[in-house]
C-alpha cells in the first residue's frame, strides 16, 4: 500500500483555501528548499480533480533553474475523479477513490485536494501531514479539517521556523 503524505499551506486559523492569494508575502528560500526536498522525496502525486485542474493549467508552462517544475511535470500523477476522463497533463492517470490502496508501494504526495484529504483521513490512509503554518489570520475560507472527523492523535516529528514566521510542521499518525 502506498505511503500518503498530505502537504498544505495553512493560515493560523486553519484556512488552506487559495493559498496563492495570501501565502506569497511569506515565501522565502527556506520555504522553497523545504518544498523542493519534499517533492524530491515523493515518487508520485495523488490529487483531487479540482487541484489537478489548477495544477494542469499552470505547471506545464513553468520553468525554473532548480528543477522543481521539471519534477512536477515529469513525475507520475494519480487523479481521483469520477468526472475527469481525458487528463491533459503528462504522466497523469485517473483513478477511482477505491483504487488508492491498490496503487504501488511508493510515497504519494497530496497537495490541496480538500475533499480527497478528508476522505483519506476518514479512512485512516494519511500517514503524514506536512503543514506550512503561516502567521496570518484570514477570518474565513475553507479549513483543512472539517467538522465530524474522527479524533486522531498525531505525533510531531519535525518542526522548523522560517525567517518569515512560517512554521514547517511534520506530523505522523501515532501507532494504534
Amino acid at each position: 500500500m502506498p505511503r500518503i503524505t498530505v502537504t498544505e499551506y495553512v493560515s493560523l486559523d486553519g484556512v488552506f483555501e487559495e493559498p496563492g492569494q495570501w501565502s506569497f508575502p511569506f515565501w522565502t528560500e527556506e520555504a522553497a528548499k523545504w518544498k523542493y526536498d519534499e517533492l524530491l522525496a515523493s515518487e508520485a502525486q495523488l490529487l483531487g480533480r479540482v487541484t489537478y485542474e489548477g495544477f494542469a493549467a499552470a505547471w506545464p508552462t513553468m520553468t525554473d533553474e532548480a528543477g522543481f517544475a521539471d519534477r512536477m511535470n515529469g513525475m507520475p500523477k494519480y487523479v481521483v475523479s469520477s468526472t475527469l476522463t481525458d487528463p491533459s497533463w503528462a504522466n497523469t492517470t485517473v483513478i477511482a477513490v477505491d483504487a488508492i490502496t491498490s496503487l504501488p508501494d511508493e510515497n504519494l504526495l497530496v497537495a490541496g485536494s480538500g475533499q480527497l484529504v478528508d476522505a483519506l483521513f476518514r479512512e485512516g490512509l494519511v500517514d503524514e501531514f506536512r503543514l506550512l503554518v503561516h502567521p496570518i489570520v484570514l477570518g474565513g475560507g475553507k479549513q483543512l479539517f472539517q467538522d465530524g472527523l474522527p479524533t486522531t492523535a498525531l505525533a510531531l516529528e519535525d518542526q522548523q521556523t522560517f525567517s518569515s514566521g512560517v512554521l514547517a510542521l511534520t506530523y505522523r499518525r501515532q501507532a494504534a
